[in-house]
């Protein structure tokens, strides 16, 4: 169900969380107020106010933490792909100290490495996963390939420079295992029923409270789930970086790609085109 929520339109994400969940509430109030005794749950309020008190705080924190975890994720995978197209982007400055058959053969390699990111990883990690093995095979194969292009170059330049070009490789290399590994989700599997359940808990003391008009518990009821829910949406809604509404684009490598083909003998086909954020 996670899963499926992390993979969807914000709209369809907030009908299902917030939409439904504070429908539900209003409807959880409605039936205790109309099955309990009133007379017998008003003298026990202050009691439940302290204890909801306790309750609100704890769920409050943890809530807090589940945030600031995946922002904090959403916004290192954003700069492992800056980083990545970083390091693309120095390789092929770097090849204009390589002879020319050399750094043709790089920015090939470049090129084609920079194609099958965006075209075999990005559609994977948007379906939640990391690809399948012949998916990150073709990938590999590509970066592989930059890397024999980078060996073979050897004597046909200046060492510190392909030395220098070989690192930026291997910033690469780390880039993407770090964006692939990013793409699963920051949040345990095992923290969302905590998640979940503690939402339900909170929402649920506020049934107790009674109010002397029924509107007026109502209106206080959906307003906290509105509140609660919206902050679990935003969870959801970060908690995978290339999936959903919000997520990550190759627009930077995008933008290399675009130079580096440009640079090449045969370039006039058709750059690939950026995806949204």
């Amino acid at each position: 169900m996670i899963f499926f929520l992390t993979t969807q339109p914000i709209w369809v994400s907030g009908t299902i969380i917030v939409g439904l969940g504070t429908l539900l509430s209003v409807l959880g109030t409605v039936l205790v107020r109309r099955y309990a005794n009133v007379k017998r749950l008003t003298p026990d309020t202050e009691i439940a106010g302290f204890k909801f008190g306790t309750v609100g705080v704890l769920y409050a924190v943890l809530l807090a933490f589940a945030i600031i975890v995946v922002w904090e994720k959403y916004s290192d995978t954003e700069l492992d792909v800056v980083q990545e197209a970083g390091a693309a982007e120095n390789i092929y400055r770097l090849s204009q100290g390589l002879s020319d058959n050399a750094r043709i053969a790089v920015l090939r390699s470049v090129a084609n490495y920079l194609k099958t990111a965006i075209n075999v990883d990005w559609p994977t990690m948007d379906q939640g996963i990391t690809g399948t093995r012949a998916a990150r095979g073709a990938t590999k194969q590509a970066l592989d390939a930059v890397y024999a292009a980078l060996v073979s170059s050897s004597g046909q330049g200046d060492s510190a420079v392909i030395s220098e070009m070989l690192r930026q490789v291997e910033l690469i290399t780390q880039s993407r295992r770090a964006r692939l590994v990013r793409s699963e989700g920051a949040v345990p599997k095992a923290l969302w029923p905590i998640l979940l359940g503690g939402a339900a808990i909170t929402i649920g003391f506020t049934f107790f409270f009674v109010t002397q008009r029924l509107l007026t518990q109502i209106l206080m009821t959906a307003l906290l789930a509105i509140l609660i829910l919206s902050e679990l949406l935003i969870i959801i809604g970060i908690d995978r970086p290339f999936s959903g509404a919000v997520k990550i684009g190759p627009n930077a490598l995008s933008a290399v790609l675009t130079d580096v083909e440009s640079r090449l003998p045969d370039s006039g086909s058709p750059a690939v085109e950026p995806r949204n954020k």
